[in-house]
């Protein structure tokens, strides 16, 4: 390896197994000590340990690294305080936190129930918000770190997870705000979009065109963690197997305008011909899915 981490400090959630786990041990081969979190109970229900956390620990110990464990709960301000500190009394820092942890609860929105939405948001975005909220605290004194949050595809819309959905594109909107507040303090925020074989990926009930492994998404966030990318902030990049791709920053594109208030008539008349819409891919490969399995075949997303 290149020791492209070498002495830094990095926390990973979600990290005892798949993507975080792929990125935990990759950020430890590039000379990174690392915080190992995932979230456990203990067998009598007091401290909390997580055994495929210690797993991870130990392969990375096993192979000349250095790592911690930690169970906490990234859905708990406390919790997500904890991965944080865990790094900081353990490596004196905290250089870069990267927020894998998530979960699934499939639902149609008319079949979505509060007990299927709030752990959904509790996991991704309050889970990243409460680690990006104690690094950003810790990383302002030092003047330096990196921010790295995990979205979707999914962020522009999904038939079955409007939660999952909404998560994600609130974590693409943390991450924004965070490295437009924290720009001034040396600290970046951007954002990975993977396309991978997980737990989760594998109940989607169609093809995914492109699919890489969980380690295909690993050199990209070391990239995002090093010093070669302290320009780098804002920024949303799909990660799939060999391909690696920059998302849009939101912007108006069209407008129309009139002296005063519009009146709906008005409106009807003119906003085809002016404004009109944006095509939502979604809905034309939702088409060609219904008229693929039509024919028996095995829809492509």
């Amino acid at each position: 390896m290149s020791g492209f981490l070498e002495g830094k400090a990095i926390a990973v959630t979600g990290a005892g197994r798949g993507i975080g786990r792929a990125i935990a041990v990759a950020c430890a081969a590039e000379g990174a000590k690392v915080v190992v979190n995932d979230y456990g109970v203990s067998m009598d229900g007091n401290e909390p340990t997580s055994e495929v956390a210690e797993s991870v620990v130990k392969e990375i110990q096993s192979a000349g690294g250095e790592a911690v464990a930690n169970a906490s709960s990234v859905a708990e301000m406390a919790g997500g305080a904890s991965i944080v500190q865990s790094a900081i009394d353990r490596f004196g820092k905290i250089d870069g936190v990267v927020c894998v942890a998530g979960i699934l609860r499939e639902r149609m929105l008319f079949n979505l129930g509060e007990e299927d939405w709030d752990p959904v948001i509790a996991t991704h975005l309050k889970g990243t918000f409460t680690v990006f909220r104690a690094a950003a605290a810790a990383m302002r004194k030092q003047g330096s770190g990196t921010l790295v949050g995990f979205t979707s595809g999914a962020y522009a819309g999904s038939v079955a997870q409007a939660n999952y959905s909404a998560a994600k594109g609130g974590i693409v909107s943390l991450v924004r705000s965070a490295a437009a507040g924290m720009y001034k303090y040396g600290v970046t925020a951007n954002c990975i979009a993977p396309v991978a074989k997980t737990r989760m990926s594998a109940n989607v009930p169609m093809e995914i065109e492109g699919i890489g492994e969980a380690e295909d998404i690993a050199p990209m966030v070391v990239y995002l963690l090093s010093d070669q990318a302290r320009h780098v902030t804002g920024q949303v990049y799909t990660v799939s197997g060999g391909k690696i791709a920059v998302w849009n920053q939101p912007a108006e594109l069209r407008a129309m305008f009139k002296d005063g208030r519009w009146t709906p008539e008005e409106i009807a008349k003119k906003l085809d011909v002016q404004v009109g819409q944006e095509k939502m891919g979604l809905i034309e490969r939702l088409a060609k899915m219904a008229a693929a399995a039509a024919k028996g075949d095995r829809p492509n997303a």
